[in-house]
């Protein structure tokens, strides 16, 4: 199959430069208004190459629908991505270079500051010689999550509306809101949805196929002080700063994002603001086996207790809330969904790089809510920063991805 290469990075590049930076703090839904301002340019694209009851509903859940060619009845099988970019990093006024047959030495994104994407210090750089990679100018992040997994499903339908002799069941695609703050399933109607299973194209590196994640849990942590002159300080001030040192101290050094890999778990302190009178430390707990989870959270509030048992008053109130949980449970009954996508990647040449996602998609809360969906490589790296990359070639090998999925189970599956 042949992919327009120019089509994938016009595509691509008009959804980056529209601002959809999702907000943790704010309770609406979608939690900023100008996420609509994508969705409502993609269903109109939608329309234009030709699906089917495209609906954009009052939450900002796009919905569109390809109908089956078959004279048979297969599967309903779905792809989702996500809309919205992360608010670890600015995604207003996104400014997107291009760079064609990269030649293996660093990038410069910006010389007025300076920033260059080297691979002396990323290395996977090496692994895309000669091909086109898109960047950013160092000021703001890309937005190739989700935007490539949009980008590539997009391309896919359109591929197939102009091939009918691909044959395909039903194919149902979503793009949510507010994944990157957690909530991108909250209000996913999977029934409404209709799929029998779905695959989120929302992976990073080409290969990637996941249907393990992290179980995930946040906790804000508040400290309350007391200020006093601090001449007249002795038995009177309560430094909640200090205090919020020595919880931070009591939790393993290692198990840090920086010092984890693979299955390892990890508390991550992602936010502190404090004064005297009160510190607020927010962190992310992380792991894949639940057992560990469950421990973690336990240590957390051990530490709160302990600390407040010292200095005999209740300083320190912790806020726990459970994120997300492992899809692996859900989608080990059903690893057929797996093995198709497999089996599709290394028709293509392309390596499966099965692994645990360290992270979450709108996959695992979905197979919670009874839609299995595994995780596909969209292909970029280093999301949520000025040094996010995607390679074109890895885009147009994920749009191929989903068109040979969509004929594998109309063949696998009669």
């Amino acid at each position: 199959m042949i992919i327009s290469k120019e089509k994938i990075i016009q595509r691509f590049v008009s959804y980056v430069t529209v601002d959809t930076e999702s907000d943790p703090n704010n309770p609406a839904f979608p939690s900023t208004e100008k996420q609509w301002n994508l969705a409502r340019i993609l269903e109109k694209e939608l329309k234009a190459i030709g699906l089917q009851d495209v609906e954009l509903d009052a939450n900002c859940y796009l919905m569109a629908t390809l109908p089956s060619n078959l004279d048979y009845r297969v599967p309903t099988i779905g792809f989702i991505a996500h809309i919205d970019t992360s608010p670890d990093f600015t995604g207003k006024n996104v400014r997107p270079q291009i760079h064609h047959e990269y030649d293996g030495k660093e990038i410069v994104l910006n010389s007025a500051q300076s920033i260059v994407l080297s691979p002396d210090y990323f290395e996977d750089l090496l692994e895309y010689k000669g091909q086109t990679i898109i960047t950013t100018d160092g000021t703001t992040l890309l937005g190739a999550d989700d935007k490539a997994g949009i980008t590539e499903i997009v391309s896919a339908m359109e591929y197939l509306v102009q091939h009918p002799e691909i044959k395909h069941g039903d194919i149902r695609i979503c793009f949510t809101p507010d994944e990157e703050v957690g909530k991108g399933a909250h209000l996913f109607d999977v029934e409404k949805f209709g799929a029998d299973w779905a695959y989120t194209m929302d992976g990073s590196q080409i290969g990637e196929l996941e249907y393990e994640n992290f179980n995930a849990a946040s906790a804000k942590i508040t400290i309350e002080g007391k200020i006093v002159h601090p001449g007249y300080a002795k038995g009177k001030m309560i430094n909640s700063i200090l205090i919020a040192n020595a919880f931070i101290a009591a939790l393993p050094p290692q198990e840090v994002p920086e010092n984890t890999q693979g299955y390892e778990g990890f508390y991550h302190l992602h936010d502190l603001t404090g004064t005297v009178e009160k510190t607020v430390l927010e962190y992310i707990i992380r792991d894949h086996d639940l057992d560990l989870f469950e421990k973690r959270k336990n240590n957390i509030l051990s530490i709160g207790a302990a600390l407040n048992k010292k200095y005999g008053k209740d300083l320190i109130q912790i806020e726990l809330k459970d994120q997300y949980y492992n899809m692996r449970e859900k989608i080990v009954p059903v690893m057929h969904i797996v093995d198709i996508a497999e089996e599709v990647m290394k028709e293509l040449g392309i390596k499966p790089l099965i692994k645990a996602i360290r992270g979450g998609t709108d996959g695992s809360q979905l197979s919670f809510k009874g839609l299995p969906c595994p995780n596909i490589f969209a292909g970029g790296h280093h999301f949520h920063g000025r040094y996010e990359y995607v390679p074109v070639e890895s885009m147009i090998k994920a749009t191929a991805v989903i068109v040979g999925i969509a004929e594998k189970v109309s063949q696998k599956l009669k």
